[in-house]
């Protein structure tokens, strides 16, 4: 454990909030300068002078950005943890490289890695947890394999072992053929036009989120998750403790089947949030935030056994 304590790194500087949701008043809105660029990124933390169980890192999926932990920053925070999440380069407002090649998995994962080293060295920590979300949990996967001296476990939530192929053709179709839309208007052609009075608080973010999201970004990532080398077994091999959960009723994205086969074979620890779907951070944040301080407090408790 360490103690919270205010944060001066000249690489994580104070950021603007953005799309216009209601940010939570014991979160810190940061721009995080990476050797790419500039990320922008979520802090909750304890209060300064109070201790703190260990920080972590939080990757949101395709199509997501830092605002979907908004729910559950303040509740970790409450129960000791130092937390970060960040939008991914090309989501939102965080740096958007041009060309698809920009966004390939191995570029996603060195953002991460380079964002472990980061918060590490201001925070003074030697490694943090890694959780990522659905997509980002592809890109987590990936980051742990790299480079999983910087990482004290891995959480997988609501994510899968591979991507397969068709999973997103529709919405690159729909992108190629369209292509001064964006994805949020293609799916949503009845509100496309609509004022802002007529659309409520998250329908206007939802819209503003999509107009910003990088073309390049969304068409590479679907290219991402088509691929299904399933990456089950490097992970198991870093050693790393592993986390994988899902809520009881996320149909959405990876078959159930298939997350419960990965932690399986990772050996990983396997959980349902009930009254959750695809999101349990923001469907049902209490439990999820309970799961999560359970894993990560064990995890430190395992290794100060060794």
């Amino acid at each position: 454990m360490f103690t919270a304590h205010t944060i001066q790194d000249p690489r994580i500087r104070p950021g603007q909030a953005f799309g216009g949701l209601p940010v939570p008043p014991s979160v810190e809105v940061l721009d995080v300068t990476t050797p790419a660029g500039v990320l922008t990124a979520l802090h909750a933390s304890p209060l300064v002078g109070e201790e703190v169980k260990g920080s972590v890192l939080c990757i949101p999926g395709f199509t997501g950005s830092k605002e979907d932990f908004y729910p559950i920053l303040p509740l970790l925070a409450e129960l000791g943890w130092d937390v970060w999440v960040y939008s991914q380069r090309g989501q939102a407002d965080s740096f958007a490289p041009e060309g698809q090649r920009s966004y390939t998995r191995e570029q996603d994962a060195s953002d991460a890695c380079a964002l472990a080293k980061i918060i590490s060295s201001a925070v003074g920590v030697v490694r943090v947890h890694l959780l990522g979300h659905s997509f980002g949990g592809l890109v987590a996967q990936a980051a742990a394999i790299a480079h999983a001296e910087r990482f004290e476990s891995l959480t997988l939530m609501s994510s899968g072992p591979h991507g397969w192929a068709g999973r997103h053709d529709l919405d690159r179709k729909m992108l190629l053929d369209n292509p001064e839309s964006d994805l949020w208007t293609l799916n949503n052609p009845s509100k496309a036009d609509a004022p802002d009075s007529e659309l409520d608080e998250l329908q206007r973010f939802l819209r503003t989120r999509s107009k910003r999201t990088s073309r390049d970004q969304l068409l590479q990532t679907i290219d991402e998750l088509a691929k299904v080398h399933d990456t089950s077994f490097e992970v198991k091999a870093t050693g790393l403790p592993v986390l994988v959960f899902h809520g009881e009723n996320d149909n959405w994205a990876w078959p159930q089947e298939w997350q419960r086969r990965m932690a399986r074979i990772i050996g990983a620890r396997y959980e349902i949030i009930p009254d959750a779907a695809h999101g349990p951070q923001s469907e049902n944040p209490g439990l999820t935030a309970t799961l999560l301080d359970d894993f990560w407090s064990q995890t430190f408790l395992e290794r100060t056994r060794r």
